[in-house]
């Protein structure tokens, strides 16, 4: 009993260290982003090429997430872990004091590391107590709402206190290079290792199949069209020979018979469904709460800086939605509690549209978003989990993050691209944009919404063997699958 307690707070200590550095790690994410237009006028950039702040970061994450969590299950998610930090907190260094905005954009996505934080940490707190795993996710996924949040908030307030921006943007890096002792001292290492080497062709063509086809989408309307034809079509090459060198290998970076047959493929095409209507709204609410209805016949007027508070307001509620997402989903299950999310979505999608009202009412519906959302967010990782091989619980996770994000990416260019053809003629020859280009948006966001809802329904249930210690063997597994590790 004594033992069994002792492991018990050794689990929480773990998972509470990790909490603080996932909280720390969602306030990075939110950081820049209130920083954009004082960061142009460091570095003398246009507000277009302001946009590579988020794509170059974007297109990284989608190289090196599958690599590093692989690396992960290779050769342990606490090592992984602390390397991935040690780059975000040197990249972040870079970021503060680049004296070019090219040398600020190759620190920006050598940030990129970032985003592989939750795969790893799914890893270690899902083998180190495979039955409260889902509690720790959504812990782990509301502290990384919770961070955005603040990272949004705060970052202004400290420009304006410290009046350097060299000195704004360096406090992630400062917290960041804390966060590696922390690790040493709190983490312990995961006790399985995945079989075989790392495939990095693997890597290299399902990186860059999904970063030409993400950087063409998301540069639809700047890119010449043949160019945009020609990066699409090279990755679908990628990937169509990535498909053609993962099944030829014993040990490929994505085992496809894990995808395809495994209990994976279907979440993952959810979290795709989530991640396009989630990231692909954002920037369309915040356009229609600031559009003054005198001129345009629309929106809410809202000062820069009621819009945010409006926005905040969604993120605390889905920062909620998260922290309750394990104690719904033991209510009414995994998969009951994404499509609760997803249906909540859905009302408030055509709450905005149907019955936008006054500002107050608008932000009743961004709150019903954010609470469905916080549930989407911090059960549909469990449910990947529950189901990749124990050997395999990084990779798995990091393609739930990818899918997430290359979605959302995706979804907001393609958006950009229907919101403009649906603007109408305005003085000088500009051309303004309408109420039905807004609606029309999130129309396809509730269609979304309500396709994930009935899809996870579908999602089998978890295998028994994702229950049972992680450190003993597995009967679904070769014996040849796993290497304990003492």
């Amino acid at each position: 009993m004594r033992i069994t307690a002792q492991k018990s707070t050794t689990a929480a200590g773990a998972v509470g260290f990790l909490v603080v550095m996932e909280l720390g790690s969602g306030i990075l994410q939110g950081w820049l982003t209130p920083l954009f237009s004082s960061i142009g006028e460091h570095h003398g950039v246009s507000a277009a090429a302001l946009n590579w702040i988020s794509a170059a970061y974007l297109l990284a994450t989608v190289l090196v997430v599958p690599l590093l969590s692989k690396l992960g299950d290779i050769h342990g998610h606490k090592r992984i872990l602390m390397v991935s930090t040690a780059i975000v907190a040197a990249a972040s260094g870079l970021v503060a004091f680049a004296p070019n905005y090219e040398l600020f954009l190759l620190g920006r996505a050598i940030q990129a590391p970032l985003a592989v934080f939750l795969p790893l940490e799914f890893a270690i707190v899902h083998q180190r107590d495979p039955e409260r795993s889902g509690r720790s996710i959504a812990r782990l996924v509301a502290a990384l709402t919770l961070g955005a949040t603040l990272g949004g908030l705060l970052a202004g307030f400290v420009l304006d206190a410290t009046d350097s921006l060299s000195l704004t943007l360096l406090l992630p890096a400062l917290f960041m290079a804390l966060c590696i002792p922390g690790i040493a001292l709190f983490v312990k290492e995961t006790p399985l290792r995945s079989a075989g080497k790392v495939d990095y062709l693997g890597a290299v063509l399902l990186g860059g199949g999904l970063a030409a086809l993400l950087g063409s989408a998301s540069n639809l309307t700047a890119w010449p069209p043949l160019a945009t034809t020609g990066v699409m079509l090279l990755g679908a090459v990628l990937l169509a020979a990535w498909v053609v060198s993962a099944r030829r290998l014993e040990h490929p970076l994505v085992n496809l018979t894990m995808l395809l047959r495994g209990g994976i493929g279907l979440p993952i095409i959810v979290a795709f469904l989530y991640g396009a209507q989630l990231f692909g709204a954002q920037a369309p609410i915040s356009v229609y709460l600031r559009s003054d209805p005198a001129a345009l016949g629309f929106g809410f007027g809202a000062a820069a800086s009621a819009a945010g508070t409006m926005l905040s307001i969604m993120a605390l509620a889905s920062f909620l939605g998260a922290s309750l997402g394990d104690r719904v989903s033991r209510g009414i299950g995994g998969p009951g509690s994404v499509a609760l999310g997803g249906g909540l979505c859905a009302v408030a999608y055509a709450g905005m549209i149907l019955a936008p009202g006054t500002l107050v009412t608008f932000v009743v519906w961004l709150v019903i978003a954010g609470l469905g959302s916080g549930l989407v967010s911090s059960t549909l990782p469990t449910l990947v989990v529950q189901r990749a091989a124990a050997d395999s619980v990084g990779i798995a996770s990091g393609l739930y993050n990818t899918a997430r994000t290359a979605a959302g990416g995706v979804a907001g260019a393609l958006f950009a691209l229907l919101m403009s053809a649906l603007t109408t003629p305005a003085a000088e020859g500009t051309r303004a944009a309408t109420e039905v280009s807004f609606h029309a948006v999130w129309w396809i966001c509730a269609g979304l919404s309500l396709l994930f809802a009935v899809a996870v329904l579908f999602i089998r249930p978890g295998k028994a063997a994702t229950q049972q210690d992680p450190r003993a063997p597995l009967a679904a597994a070769s014996p040849d699958a796993l290497e304990p590790i003492n």
